[in-house]
């Protein structure tokens, strides 16, 4: 059995749907183990681009058994619409299961998103306003209703009832808007219900058998290490683990069953909402990167924040998740600059660090240390072999290396599943 876990290196976006899909025809399960439909996955296979934001990318493959495991949160409503949305395109579907464990994101935690972030105003966290943070905290206050609840219906109506009273309050008081009706959202529910039910599963057992047989097995999870609700830019952060220790309790395995830790990093550094950003553009270059690098929120369609690549963050995103490889994206949008600067440390008061505050405030005052590579001018995107790439992009790439002391296994040199350099082998 091989246990292969997908993670992001910087703030989410770096690429990871592509390596997955590319991961995932040789696999035998791909787990989804946490994060929401606040993000998107997006794979192109042959030129046609498919956006995925709450199923597993490896949904493309009929190789592999997907799952939506307990550490998700699920808007069913998405999920019955990227279903259906596949299945017109003659796209089979029918490997999906979701885990009982998951928890269900309800019509009320979206309206509750999108009014606390009018209410924060300026201290807003950016949220993709599609009720993660609100679900995942009902969740630990232990209010939650959980796709398992939907076999007992009965009891699903219960549970309801209970939350809703609390909801609505909140709703009516807080936000003067208009309660949810309980019939109404019970009728919903009965609906979908009988769209899912054969999809249930006790996907601990499945996976955890899997093992046992020694399959092949895929985690994959959305945003990444900076997006961490323990170690990222608190409070502009996602309400999840993203990181490989997420794949623990999201999924329901031991360390044991974690054989290969790939961190997807951009080979330049972009952000999606509020927070730190130490070396983000402002200029004509940012700009360029971003018409390039066709840097426009998946899930959103928001211009993402554009800036060099920041080491000091990918290091920790090494550090954090034990990383055993390395997938560099995107490199082909910095081909044409002549310097290309790259963030080793910070200057936070006049210090020197090359460490992450964790306070906001400190980190705010942070200003990128830069060492400063040459660029190269050449099309890679048709090159195969890393020994053919321009001897700066080499350098480049084991610049990388070097500081994280993580191997890069594999370049990504366009958006195609085809376009990539494979250096070491992952499968």
């Amino acid at each position: 059995m091989s246990g292969y876990v997908v993670v992001g290196s910087q703030w989410g976006d770096e690429g990871k749907g592509k390596i997955v899909d590319v991961l995932s025809n040789k696999m035998d399960y791909v787990v989804r183990f946490q994060g929401g439909n606040n993000a998107g996955h997006t794979v192109v296979v042959n030129g046609e681009k498919t956006v995925l934001h709450l199923l597993p990318s490896g949904i493309l493959s009929d190789n592999a058994t997907c799952i939506i495991g307990p550490g998700v949160v699920i808007d069913p409503f998405v999920l019955l619409d990227e279903l259906s949305s596949l299945e017109q395109r003659g796209l089979n579907t029918s490997h999906l299961k979701i885990s009982g464990r998951a928890h269900i994101i309800m019509p009320y935690h979206i309206l509750l998103d999108k009014l606390q972030e009018q209410k924060l105003a300026n201290n807003k966290i950016g949220t993709t306003k599609r009720g993660i943070g609100p679900c995942y905290a009902d969740k630990y206050t232990r209010i939650g209703l959980r796709i398992a609840d939907l076999v007992d219906f009965e009891y699903f109506k219960e549970r309801l009832k209970s939350t809703l009273t609390i909801k609505n309050e909140q709703i009516v008081k807080l936000y003067n808007e208009k309660p949810f009706d309980y019939d109404e959202l019970i009728a919903q529910f009965e609906e979908i219900r009988e769209k899912i039910l054969d999809r249930i599963v006790d996907s601990v057992s499945i996976i955890n058998k899997a093992i046992e047989d020694d399959k092949d097995i895929l985690f994959e999870g959305a945003q990444a290490a900076m997006l961490d609700i323990n170690y990222g830019t608190y409070p502009y952060v996602t309400s999840s683990s993203p990181t490989s220790a997420g794949v623990l309790s999201g999924a329901g395995v031991s360390p044991r069953a974690l054989n290969y830790i790939i961190g997807v990093v951009k080979a330049y550094s972009t952000r999606v909402g509020e927070g730190t950003f130490v070396t983000e553009l402002f200029d004509d270059t940012g700009e360029k990167i971003r018409k390039v690098g066709n840097e426009f929120g998946a899930t959103t369609g928001r211009p993402r924040r554009c800036g060099w690549l920041d080491l000091v963050v990918v290091k920790q995103a090494c550090l954090i998740n034990g990383l055993t490889d390395l997938v560099v994206t995107k490199i082909d949008i910095l081909s044409g600059f002549k310097d290309i600067p790259v963030c080793v440390g910070y200057e936070i008061d006049g210090v020197i660090t090359n460490s992450i505050p964790a306070s906001i405030n400190e980190y705010n005052k942070a200003k990128p240390v830069y060492k400063y590579l040459p660029g190269w001018n050449e099309d890679i995107t048709n090159i195969r072999n890393f020994e053919e790439l321009p001897i700066n992009c080499q350098n480049y790439l084991k610049f990388i290396e070097d500081f994280t002391k993580t191997r890069i296994s594999l370049v990504s040199v366009g958006p195609d599943r085809e376009n990539n350099i494979l250096i070491n082998k992952l499968i």
